[in-house]
């Protein structure tokens, strides 16, 4: 089939891939403005240090480093499971009175990250109310380094950013959004034309005469409208 057979199938329900795109742009705006709530992440960033090297040690500063960087970064692996623990979330729905959120509910809303190789630890919690992520955010940063020097005897987190409150959503993002369902529109709607027309075996033109019944035309009889 030649580019100029395409053009025209699609020239021949344009309609379709006009009003599929702007239906769809249109209805993940309504959606995106009206119906989804705003959702405010607020982060915070902590550091882990290493309390526990031994400074009379006749280590060299070399294996001195290695080890504080081994243990930091596997400190960092436990850390970013205990942030999100019964115990920590317990604590911080009771500390904030929090009566509407149970401590699974409010582990699905925190996010902890490591950076890179580093013993940086960043915590973020999304809710629809941004005072209240920045409250959540600071109260679960504090219970859980209390909790760290409850249950391993030392206290070596500390507090490098404390959340503050955010000022813009993180989602929805409506022309995203309505990107996303603009061009999806246009792909369905060329993915609809060009299926309607595998579908269509009817005979138009001299080609599909020639095409499907493998005989010549010989004439072509012109529609007259006789009024």
């Amino acid at each position: 089939m030649e580019l100029k057979q395409y053009v025209n199938i699609i020239l021949k329900r344009l309609w379709i891939i006009i009003l599929l795109p702007l239906v769809a742009a249109g209805t993940s705006a309504f959606v995106s403005f009206h119906i989804m709530k705003p959702v405010y992440e607020a982060n915070s960033t902590l550091y882990v240090i290493d309390k526990n090297r031994d400074t009379d040690s006749s280590d060299s500063a070399e294996d001195i480093s290695y080890n504080e960087i081994y243990v930091g970064g596997a400190l960092v692996k436990d850390y970013t499971e205990l942030v999100k623990s019964r115990t920590v979330t317990s604590s911080v729905i009771q500390e904030l009175e929090l009566e509407d959120i149970t401590p699974a509910q409010l582990a699905g809303m925190i996010r902890v990250s490591s950076k890179n190789d580093t013993r940086i630890i960043e915590i973020s919690v999304s809710d629809n109310d941004p005072e209240r992520a920045m409250e959540i955010t600071n109260a679960v940063c504090d219970v859980f380094i209390e909790k760290v020097g409850e249950l391993m005897q030392i206290e070596n987190v500390n507090i490098v950013d404390p959340a503050v409150q955010p000022t813009e959503p993180v989602k929805p993002r409506p022309m995203i959004n309505i990107a996303i369902a603009l061009f999806t529109g246009i792909f369905m709607a060329a993915g609809i034309i060009f299926l309607m027309e595998y579908l269509d075996d009817t005979i138009k033109t001299n080609e599909d005469v020639e095409r499907y019944l493998n005989i010549p035309v010989l004439a072509n009889i012109p529609r007259l409208d006789l009024k």
